[in-house]
């Protein structure tokens, strides 16, 4: 099957020094770009981070610091890569919450726009979690071994929620868990806390969740001494917690979010 394109696909895939955005970076990226005429082509670059691999990540992509000490930095891959890329649009899997904030940091570390307003993303595994199965009903029916009858009654999906929280308890008892990176776990426990961390999502205004909307849609900080608070509140009360957000090692992208909320503020007097 060939993909009915109107532009180019770029899908990519990149190996790291970690998962913080605003301080790992790139040690390997591949991109597969597919032409809508179906023609194929391939950049795979090892990347000289400028920083020690932690040991720990080498033992997940194998890649040691002898590997790229030699090879070219992501400042002069930069370019290249920005007219390889082009107007693609982008595919990758888990690349919404992960591959695209840092390659995106990574270019403006590199003093390039990597402009994302008008590219279509694709997310693979977004689509395997929507096609396969994963209501309620589903969900019992898998756990339980039986139908779900009355769905969407509300007492019968209560009580059919509590089920399939048991059925999960049991069923994962002692089951290890291998998350992106590497780390092993075995997070589903009889411990609510536990639980709330291993299955917990913010709805978050930038990249990596440090500004999250709340349920007026409002942006809020996801951190610090001001967590749960109105982002622009905070500006105009204390206007030097911007500054210190500006001056300390929060990723770009998370600081282009809450300039872009000051200026907004800031126009509105």
């Amino acid at each position: 099957m060939q993909l009915k394109l109107t532009r180019p696909l770029a899908i990519f895939d990149l190996e790291t020094t970690g998962t913080n955005i605003a301080n790992d970076r790139i040690v390997e990226i591949a991109i597969l770009k597919i032409h809508p005429d179906g023609r194929e082509e391939t950049r795979v670059h090892l990347v000289n981070p400028e920083m020690p691999i932690p040991a720990e990540v080498t033992a997940i992509h194998g890649i040691k610091d002898e590997d790229v000490k030699d090879k070219p930095t992501f400042k002069e891959l930069a370019g290249n890569l920005i007219a390889f890329i082009g107007n693609s649009d982008l595919a990758g899997y888990n690349n919404i919450k992960f591959d695209i904030p840092l390659l995106v940091e990574e270019f403006l570390r590199a003093e390039f726009e990597f402009e994302m307003k008008n590219r279509r993303i694709v997310d693979v595994q977004n689509i395997f979690h929507k096609m396969e199965p994963r209501t309620l009903k589903a969900a019992y029916k898998f756990y339980c071994g039986k139908p779900l009858e009355n769905a969407h009654s509300a007492e019968a999906d209560t009580l059919a929620t509590y089920e399939v929280l048991l059925a999960q308890l049991e069923r994962y008892e002692g089951v290890d868990y291998e998350d992106r990176n590497g780390n092993v776990s075995k997070p589903v426990v009889n411990d609510i806390k536990a639980l709330h961390d291993f299955s917990y999502f913010s709805r978050n205004a930038d990249l990596m969740g440090n500004v999250i909307f709340n349920d007026k849609g409002e942006e809020i900080f996801n951190f610090g001494k001001y967590k749960g608070e109105k982002v622009e509140t905070i500006f105009a009360r204390e206007p030097s917690y911007y500054d210190w957000i500006m001056k300390s090692a929060f990723p770009l992208t998370t600081k282009k979010v809450v300039t872009a909320i000051k200026l907004r503020n800031f126009n509105k007097g």
